[in-house]
């Protein structure tokens, strides 16, 4: 039988943890949709040095563990004189982890959206830069937004990594509990339910979105 003395003696710890998880998720969310955006805009961008640059972006950053670019952050650049705390080290490394695949995503809206577009823009008058803002970024942003809501339930997810460079989330405090407890299961258990928490209604919501979009195309 699970133990739950242990959630109700220890609740404001677990409490602690998940407040920052949620941090943590919304900070990376904003960065790696904003570095996304900026990305899937290099890799179409009618500049050959841009594409290159997007490109080697995606493929370098995707095909690496997360934990080596926490690391990175947490335990490399202070060899340089960059001190980061494990909180921002680890955000940092889930922006820029998660923002490869955002970048994908959006790059494939763009590409799905008719090519006249952009020609009328810019027969308006518009620049590129111009065109892309007003133009076809919102068109192609609304066309990917189910796969950018299960990329954000990822980094959801993939926040635990912050536990390991100690960066106060969830895992980091169950961590704790566990040390003063000496219990593994139980206290992972709740660990896990706190998650459930997060990631359940989130991915209500992106099945929403997805019925609701494709009724209104």
């Amino acid at each position: 039988m699970i133990d739950f003395s242990i959630l109700i003696d220890h609740f404001d710890t677990y409490l602690e943890g998940f407040k920052n998880t949620i941090l943590a998720s919304i900070i990376g969310l904003i960065g790696s949709f904003i570095i996304g955006v900026i990305i899937a805009v290099m890799r179409i961008a009618p500049i050959k040095p841009f594409n290159w640059i997007g490109t080697a972006y995606v493929e370098f950053i995707r095909n690496i563990p997360l934990l080596i670019i926490a690391f990175f952050f947490y335990v490399g650049l202070p060899a340089v004189g960059i001190q980061l705390n494990g909180f921002v080290a680890g955000t940092i490394a889930l922006a820029i982890y998660t923002a490869s695949f955002i970048a994908e995503a959006i790059r494939a809206g763009i590409l799905s959206v008719p090519k006249g577009q952009m020609e009328a823009a810019r027969s308006s008058g518009l620049t590129y830069l111009q065109a892309m803002k007003a133009v076809i970024l919102p068109q192609a942003i609304k066309i990917v937004i189910p796969p950018i809501g299960n990329q954000f339930i990822n980094l959801v997810k993939n926040s635990s990594i912050l536990g390991i460079i100690a960066g106060l989330d969830l895992m980091y405090f169950g961590d704790i509990v566990s040390s003063h407890t000496f219990v593994t299961f139980d206290v992972y258990i709740f660990v896990g339910l706190f998650y459930l928490v997060l990631t359940i209604p989130l991915s209500y919501g992106v099945r929403y979105l997805e019925r609701r979009l494709a009724r209104s195309y």
